[in-house]
């Protein structure tokens, strides 16, 4: 009788996910794409503007930590609806603000429109949640095909609206697109707080039945992944798992990268290769979404071939592309190195997330914090980097920003044939 009462299924499950991901990481797609208006009305320089679209990412990645161990012990819903809230709460404060002070007023304002955007951000951070509170709804030999289709369809949420948003601020203008967003965010909070669901094992628990009744009858449904502790055991029993880290390394790199770039490319075309704000949002865009439609297809050919191959000839074709664009200025090269790169990005990004099960199946919900936590601090590092050297270069400073990855990828090739030679050894001994 008690089981009657349970709802949800695995496909009702991955779809509340994934729709609260694409609309909490929608909230964050203004920022590259309106980072001209702010540098226009605030006098920016290449560091300040690379600070204000990175800062969501700071939110979106140190939120990812405690938030995503929290599903061990609530399923997600929860925690990813408090995150969703804080991100209403950022745009619409940037909303408000814009229409008081843009353009004429915006002097001083910096450091509150910097706040207010980690607020947003906190919309980015729901994807630790939802990989962890996905991933209880899926048997080990789909979560591939699953995390994939989660994580690639919501990020296609910057891509489209990348391509989406300089059309809008053409014919509606700057602040409209802010509250044009902002409702859009809210609508998509409370859709997800009515159709997402808990796996059910968590269901059970809320109904008070013990850990041992509740897996029991969990298992009798499909469910074969469960926590192992509380927040804090999460956290703590990932984080001494080395692989763990290693993973983190990787994401660092791929969908750190991934964020970074979705802000940074309105930015390099539009200042680099002279592109209008249409032009570079159509560019960034192209970029964006192909980094995230790819990587549902990264999820299922690493089910097929296995994680570690998968990332190793991922991260080799994102160097292959950061070398080519940190040293031409053509911008016929520079567009199918963006290609090759958004390929290395989104099919890794897949990769990693297949291997989170293999290396921490105990504290999934801790190690995909840490892995989505650290790892898309990424986003919050690299562009102040690469404004920096743009500052300190000039013009070709924009091109040359790109051996940031260069270098990140030599790093990481390393660490993945440590995880190969691992992994290899493993097999012999069974």
């Amino acid at each position: 009788m008690q089981q009657n009462k349970i709802k949800g299924t695995p496909g009702l499950g991955l779809l509340g996910t994934t729709l609260g991901f694409f609309f909490g990481f929608a909230a964050v797609s203004l920022y590259g794409p309106t980072a001209i208006k702010f540098k226009e009305a605030m006098e920016l320089t290449p560091v300040m503007m690379g600070l204000l679209v990175a800062i969501p990412a700071l939110s979106g990645s140190l939120l990812r930590i405690p938030f995503g161990a929290w599903v061990d012990t609530t399923g997600g819903k929860k925690p990813f609806l408090i995150l969703l809230i804080l991100s209403v709460i950022g745009l619409g404060g940037i909303t408000i603000l814009l229409n008081f002070t843009y353009p004429d007023k915006m002097h001083g304002l910096y450091g509150l429109i910097l706040f207010l955007g980690f607020l947003s951000g906190a919309g980015i951070a729901t994807f630790s949640v939802g990989i962890a509170q996905t991933s209880y709804w899926f048997p080990k030999k789909k979560q591939g095909v699953a995390l994939g289709a989660y994580a690639g369809l919501g990020n296609l949420a910057p891509g489209l609206f990348s391509l989406i948003l300089p059309f809008y601020l053409q014919s509606f203008g700057f602040i409209s697109a802010y509250f044009a967003w902002f409702l859009f965010l809210l609508i998509g909070t409370i859709i997800y707080a009515v159709i997402s669901q808990n796996a059910y094992y968590f269901q059970f628990r809320k109904r008070g039945k013990n850990d041992k009744e509740s897996r029991t009858q969990a298992k009798e449904l499909g469910q074969e992944m469960f926590p192992a502790g509380n927040v804090k055991d999460s956290l703590i029993n990932s984080a001494k798992i080395k692989n763990t880290w290693a993973l983190v390394a990787l994401y660092f790199t791929t969908f750190g990268g991934f964020i970074g770039l979705t802000a940074w490319f309105p930015i390099y075309w539009s200042q680099f290769h002279d592109f209008s704000l249409t032009k570079a949002g159509l560019f960034t865009a192209i970029f964006s979404l192909l980094a995230s439609a790819i990587r549902v297809y990264g999820g299922k050919l690493a089910d097929k071939a296995g994680g570690e191959k998968v990332s190793l000839v991922s991260l080799l074709l994102v160097l292959v592309a950061s070398i080519f664009l940190s040293y031409t200025q053509s911008v016929l090269i520079g567009f199918f190195s963006v290609i090759l790169l958004a390929v290395g990005m989104g099919v890794n990004n897949a990769a990693v997330f297949k291997l989170v099960p293999d290396y921490v199946p105990k504290a999934i919900g801790g190690a995909a914090g840490w892995i989505g936590g650290l790892g898309a601090f990424g986003g919050f590092v690299i562009p102040p980097i690469m404004g920096a050297i743009a500052n300190t270069y000039g013009k070709i400073g924009y091109a040359h920003g790109f051996f940031v990855f260069i270098v990140l990828a030599i790093f990481n090739l390393g660490i993945i044939v440590y995880l190969f030679r691992q992994h290899q050894r493993k097999t012999e001994m069974k």
